[in-house]
């Protein structure tokens, strides 16, 4: 009786065993597909979102190929309907293009510069040495970085022209040397170097400077990069500035001259304008792409949002 018992529980068992894969197949079925739905539309809403984002620079490549009446025709068109390379050529002949891309690179490449240099030191000072008054210097760049630019915008013209630098390089490229967002991204970044590493190259004799040169920058690749990109964009783009500054079309930076030289008496020249924004942009965009992969990698480090 109870081998017959044991018998009967062991079939039941195995067809338990034998019916679950079927449950288990189906309701994996089941959960598979709201996920294959959830998916594609994310996948359709972020293919939304990068034509949204990109068609303003395909409306802006396209358009500074175009005549001036395809430009303001209506309805407009999207593809040109004869291309032109007229909007360039005013650029390269009639404008001194020359110049201002010459500007447009010193200040933007000392800025980047000079930012990289003065604000990896103060970093690491911040981060990594101990002196007095430290914690209170850190939270007045703290302070600095919540102040609007527009507020110092008129001491600083007049401290530069005190100093005799209007229509220069100097006043283009000093303001912007050492800002509070650079010294907090590059403080926060630093603070995560080991201070074991740091104090093994003390121990072996190295010198402040020396750690700081031959240890601390070769580990900071991304936070500059990601510093480099930033201040790049802000130098290159920078118009209130240098507009007021640079008081010769001799010191005209591309985004100055892109604003003075594209707009007429009567009218906009907007194939101009917009060929000018191609020549002004694309610098920008190459930048990025180059140093896309460190400015990803310096974003998440420092856990800026």
């Amino acid at each position: 009786m109870s081998t017959q018992i044991s018998a009967a529980a062991t079939t039941v068992a195995t067809a338990s065993t034998h019916g679950r894969p079927d449950e288990s197949a189906s309701s994996r079925a089941r959960k598979r597909r709201p996920r294959s739905s959830a998916r594609i539309v994310v996948y359709v809403v972020l293919t939304l979102a990068v034509l949204v984002t990109m068609a303003p620079f395909v409306w802006m490549y396209l358009g500074s190929v175009k005549t001036q009446q395809e430009l303001v025709r209506r309805p407009p068109t999207w593809w040109p309907e004869s291309f032109t390379w007229d909007n360039f050529v005013t650029w390269f002949t009639k404008l001194d293009f020359g110049t201002f891309f010459f500007n447009s690179v010193v200040v933007a490449g000392f800025t980047v510069l000079g930012t990289l240099l003065f604000c990896s030191m103060v970093g690491y000072a911040l981060a990594k040495l101990q002196f007095p008054g430290k914690s209170a210097l850190f939270v007045l760049v703290l302070v600095t970085l919540m102040v609007p630019g527009v507020v110092t915008f008129i001491p600083l013209f007049v401290v530069i022209s005190n100093l005799g630098l209007v229509s220069t390089y100097p006043a283009l490229i000093l303001p912007f040397l050492a800002g509070p967002l650079g010294v907090f991204l590059m403080r926060q970044f630093i603070g995560e170097i080991p201070d074991s590493l740091i104090e093994a190259a003390r121990i072996d004799g190295a010198g402040e400077m020396r750690i700081f040169a031959t240890i601390v920058l070769p580990l900071c690749k991304p936070a500059l990069a990601t510093l480099a990109i930033l201040t790049f964009l802000g130098s290159w783009n920078n118009f209130l500035w240098p507009l007021v500054v640079a008081q010769s079309e001799r010191m005209y930076t591309l985004p100055v001259a892109l604003s003075l030289y594209s707009v007429g008496q009567n009218a906009t020249n907007y194939g101009v304008l917009l060929a000018g924004s191609v020549l002004v942009i694309t610098p920008v965009l190459l930048m990025f792409i180059a140093l896309q992969k460190y400015f990803i990698q310096g974003i998440a480090m420092t856990g800026i949002k």
